[in-house]
């Protein structure tokens, strides 16, 4: 789990690779409180004022900022914008306005939206949730596991073939052996997380976009920008990928610098650390600043911008591209299903459950990537992370 919208990227990704093997240090617990804590406030802060240095770009005009918690206050600011729209948006925000709870306001989203005067939307920014980035974690992880069962299950098929004196691809194999062979290669790859041989890939295993920027505007203001950008010394475009179809937008992985100086004075003025005083660690470390937090922090980070027209953001929000209808796909389409990469997920989400539960501190991860568990096994320890009761109907 390697995110690159994180300054401590590699402590993270270097701690996640000990508890997939099941191998926590002390101090993991505080450290991953910390990282959340430092991390989530840069990753904002530098979310914040790239926006502004984009729309002054893009549109040339004051906006205003507008703080959103759900997908519903989104979907009304959209519905409720009157420029100038196609048939098909009208029809789009009509079928919305009948039926509004068809799609899924209650989502939770954690965004900050820019309007102008006449309440136009601009652009937005975003962190992804842990519960998002748990699930987007596990399918880059479960994948890049998946393909060292295959090369497994091949090994073996390989060396039976030898001893049959049979070319592999002129070896049959009938189906129920080689459903074994492949629970047997998925026990050996569970076994060499069990013994700690082995060791994650980090370009599988990234994810660009756990910071992210939306701009909406005309198609010319959209390439403009990209030109502009292009020639910003202080900014590299490290990926480009245009999506057309259902879903239509640019997306940008941009590598930018953050600001230490002004993050650390952000933090002291606006009392960050009051948000956190139930997170274990003490409220006289908290008031010391962001400083204490810095020490190995990257000096650039990755965010997504994502490049959009007012249409085909109605598109994505009311019409065929449903953002909500995509994830579901997502999860239903996994290539890879099974005990290991249900595994993966509730490991991921348990290393964010504890970075942002008051305990700084458990005696082993909860879940053990060779072992089998309900998703109740997840719940029943975040709840105890929380000091909150257990769901038991005889108390």
């Amino acid at each position: 789990m390697y995110l690159t919208s994180f300054i401590h990227r590699d402590v993270l990704f270097n701690i996640a690779e000990r508890w997939f093997c099941n191998c926590p240090e002390p101090g993991d617990c505080r450290t991953l409180t910390e990282i959340l804590i430092c991390d989530g406030f840069v990753v904002n802060e530098t979310l914040a004022a790239l926006i502004g240095r984009i729309i002054a770009i893009t549109h040339r005009k004051p906006y205003r900022r507008k703080y959103i918690r759900s997908k519903g206050e989104l979907r009304d600011m959209i519905s409720n914008d009157d420029r100038k729209v196609s048939p098909r948006v009208v029809e789009l925000l009509r079928r919305y306005g009948e039926n509004p709870d068809y799609y899924y306001r209650e989502a939770p989203i954690n965004a900050v939206v820019c309007l102008d005067d006449a309440g136009h939307m601009l652009g937005s920014y975003r962190i992804k949730r842990p519960k998002r980035i748990a699930e987007k974690a596990n399918r880059r992880i479960a994948d890049w596991i998946f393909e060292r069962v295959i090369e497994r299950a091949k090994e073996m098929a390989e060396d039976r073939a030898k001893l049959s004196g049979v070319p592999l691809d002129r070896f049959i194999t009938p189906d129920e052996q080689m459903v074994e062979e492949f629970i047997r290669a998925e026990e050996f790859v569970a076994g060499r997380f069990r013994d700690g041989s082995i060791r994650f890939d980090k370009a599988a295993s990234t994810i660009n976009d756990v910071g992210a920027l939306k701009i909406v505007a005309e198609c010319d203001a959209l390439s403009e920008l990209e030109k502009v950008l292009m020639e910003t010394p202080d900014i590299a475009v490290v990926e480009r990928e245009e999506f057309s179809g259902k879903y239509r937008a640019i997306n940008l992985i941009l590598e930018v610098p953050w600001n230490a100086a002004d993050a650390c004075r952000q933090y002291r003025a606006k009392m960050a650390w009051k948000r956190h005083l139930d997170r274990g660690i003490p409220q006289e470390d908290l008031e010391k600043g962001l400083e204490i937090f810095l020490f190995g922090a990257a000096q650039k980070i990755n965010i997504e911008l994502i490049l959009t027209t007012f249409p085909d953001m109605v598109e994505s929000e009311f019409g065929s591209s449903l953002h909500e209808e995509r994830i579901i796909a997502q999860r239903d389409n996994r290539q890879y299903k099974g005990y290991i990469p249900m595994n993966v997920e509730f490991l991921v989400e348990s290393l964010f459950e504890v970075g942002l539960s008051p305990r700084i501190d458990i005696d082993q991860p909860p879940i053990k990537l060779w072992g089998r568990y309900l998703p109740e096994t997840l719940d029943s320890f975040i709840r105890r992370l929380h000091n909150l009761p257990e769901h038991d109907l005889t108390h």
